[in-house]
């Protein structure tokens, strides 16, 4: 048993070793050759998937090794085009798909069946279809793969004709030698001149026996476009030709070869974190790629939401691409404890499996990848990692972003870094942004393919509660008014504190109840506030309470329906600042009040100026509590005002989910 394994091995090494020797001398010849492409203007709109045009590329197995070069100038042309080559089932046909292959050009192994004996043809042609109206380009060589040279067979014509796309016939010649295989090819030189031209788009005949016409039709368009290209290798007067490379898929090298450099230390990092209880035990593996449960069967939507704020804005584009189609599963990754806590409540479904997402290692993103092996892989705001975007767009994998945002300073910073910035956006199939402004400082950064802007967290249901339980708080709390100061932060705590003691002269019986954002400050909280009651020790306040910490997850739906008035967090002068998502307080037409630190959510709060008032201290937050108590009418009107507002991207879920759904075959 071991000479087989021994051997084994050797044959493994001895095949990387010629599929890297391919790769690079063809890499090096085609990059130094100057090339000059004579592309029909109706074609090149297909080779280049204008406007989602796709087609069967058709071109003779001899030139196979100069078509890479075609595929570099059709991203140059459009960063977002997308690759499949039919090769055969055989070691030879292995080989080519593993060269290729870290040039983007994917394969689908296949051929047609012969002498009874099945080759894959009938699979490979589903999935050649499925390509071409999935958004792909497909390439085929008619007479491969084993000829007779240069004469077709039908496989291309009948692919045009099931998928209902045109062919685009190929000719191509270069500086090279011809080798003594049945087809006689090309292997290119270095520093030639080489050429493709293309003829127009050719449509399969819509007759009751098409095959041998439209056969012949495509080989004469084949051998007279080879016969072309072979006279016009150097470019005509006023015609430029360029030097190509492939596009690179790393958007950072440095910012690789950092995570390169860590990964050493970030094990002992995150060993470090699970003990100031900011990992979760058992799941710290997770964010080194190591999965912690098996990948569901079938097809998978991957999400990927930070924060509690970005995983509470994709739950309805989750429910509705689960609504949409029954045969999907989700993974949903999160990169904090709190946001993996809000999955657990709030993504309750067969098909839904959480996850924590992989730090940015490269090895770790290829681990995470290799495992789950999503078809469609779908970003929130501003979540862009440059190795794991990297390692997605070098598969192939589709990559969307939602509620794409890009604040001023975001976009100031990644104005120095261009070019990854460029390398990170371009290849996503494509982004939906906030707002309109959004999307302009991410198309201006590479985002070339937009969906309709919209933000989705005012399209989000309303926060779920407990309904008994609100039952029991209204009866205990009484007739007393409520005020809420939702998502605190650090050194607010007391200024809502002493805006609360302010009001109490005049609403004696005012309770005010600090929801922290961090729940593990509540025991500090509630230290500084007299030992006031604790949520998370199931303490409830008595008459002659007057504060109530509720240092819980999840519960923010409960809170804001006992409210009279609301205060959003992370937003007075003393903290961090930032502010928090006004739209959940609104859908439940709560009077809403902030401090002047807002620009995390600049645009939300922008849509609901008017129905939420801006306080800077202690003392205008009293006024703002004092003013809506004593009028009932006012707080009404400001509730409905934003609740309206709130509500206004109903249907946008839906949209979304339909484009991201589109993506998956």
């Amino acid at each position: 048993m071991v000479v087989p394994r021994v051997w084994k091995s050797v044959n493994g090494l001895i095949r990387s070793v010629a599929v890297c020797s391919i790769r690079t001398y063809l890499g090096f010849a085609l990059r130094t050759t100057r090339w000059t492409f004579r592309i029909d203007p109706q074609s090149y709109l297909y080779l280049t998937s204008q406007e989602g045009r796709t087609a069967v590329v058709a071109f003779w197995h001899e030139v196979l090794p100069l078509t890479p070069a075609l595929w570099w100038w059709a991203e140059r042309q459009n960063p977002a085009v997308s690759l499949r080559v039919l090769v055969s089932r055989n070691s030879d046909g292995r080989v080519i798909a593993d060269v290729v292959a870290p040039w983007r050009i994917w394969s689908i192994a296949g051929s047609s069946d012969t002498r009874g004996k099945s080759k894959g043809g009938a699979a490979a042609m589903r999935r050649m279809r499925a390509s071409l109206l999935h958004g792909c380009l497909v390439a085929i060589t008619p007479d491969g793969p084993c000829g007779p040279r240069r004469q077709t067979r039908r496989g291309a014509e009948a692919l045009a004709r099931f998928a209902g796309r045109p062919v685009i016939p190929m000719g191509a010649s270069c500086s090279g030698i011809r080798l003594k295989s049945w087809d006689k090819m090309v292997l290119p030189l270095p520093f030639g001149r080489g050429v493709f031209v293309s003829g127009a788009p050719v449509w399969p005949a819509a007759v009751t026996d098409p095959e041998q016409e439209t056969a012949v039709s495509l080989q004469t368009h084949l051998n007279t476009l080879m016969d072309q290209a072979a006279r016009e290798e150097q470019p005509r007067t006023g015609e430029h030709s360029v030097v190509l490379r492939p596009r690179a898929t790393c958007p950072s090298r440095v910012w690789k070869g950092l995570g390169v450099l860590l990964a050493p230390v970030l094990p002992l990092y995150l060993r470090w974190r699970q003990v100031k209880g900011k990992e979760v035990a058992g799941h710290v593996r997770e964010k080194m790629g190591f999965p912690s449960c098996p990948r569901p069967r079938g097809k998978l939507l991957w999400f990927h939401a930070a924060s509690v704020g970005e995983a509470l804005s994709i739950l309805p584009l989750v429910q509705a691409c689960l609504r949409q189609k029954a045969d999907i599963n989700v993974l949903v990754t999160t990169g904090t404890v709190t946001a993996s806590q809000i999955v657990a409540q709030r993504f309750v479904h067969d098909r839904v499996v959480h996850q924590f997402m992989p730090l940015d290692v490269p090895r770790w993103s290829q681990r995470f990848l290799d495992h789950w092996a999503p078809q469609v892989a779908i970003f929130t705001e501003s979540e862009l990692w440059p190795t794991v975007l990297g390692a997605c767009h070098a598969r192939n994998l589709p990559v969307v972003l939602v509620n794409g945002r890009m604040s001023a300073s975001s976009f100031r910073l990644w104005c120095h870094l261009p070019g990854v910035a460029r390398r990170m956006l371009e290849p996503f199939a494509w982004v939906s942004a906030r707002t309109e402004e959004d999307a302009l400082r991410l198309r201006s950064l590479g985002a070339v393919t937009q969906f309709m802007p919209g933000d989705l967290k005012t399209a989000a249901p309303a926060l779920p509660v407990d309904e008994p339980e609100l039952a029991r708080l209204r009866a205990m709390i009484g007739a007393r008014p409520v005020f809420v100061a939702a998502s605190t932060h650090a050194g607010e705590e007391e200024q809502v504190a002493r805006a609360a003691d302010i009001v109490r002269q005049i609403h004696p019986d005012l309770l005010t109840i600090i929801v922290p954002r961090h729940p593990e400050r509540g025991a500090d909280i509630a230290n500084g506030l007299n030992a006031a009651p604790r949520r998370a020790q199931n303490a409830v306040p008595t008459p002659d309470d007057a504060f109530w910490v509720c240092d819980t997850l999840g519960e923010l739906g409960l809170f804001f329906r006992l409210a009279s008035c609301v205060f959003i967090g992370n937003s007075l002068p003393g903290c961090h600042g930032g502010g928090h998502n006004p739209f959940e307080p609104a859908r439940m037409d709560c009077a809403m009040a902030t401090g002047p630190l807002i620009h995390n959510f600049e645009e939300a709060f922008q849509a609901l100026r008017g129905s939420v008032q801006v306080v800077h201290d202690d003392r205008a937050m009293a006024a703002w509590v004092g003013q809506m108590l004593a009028s009932p009418e006012e707080r009404i009107r400001m509730g409905q005002q934003a609740q309206k507002v709130a509500t206004v991207n109903e249907t946008l879920p839906d949209d979304l989910a339909k484009q991201v759904l589109a993506l998956v075959w």
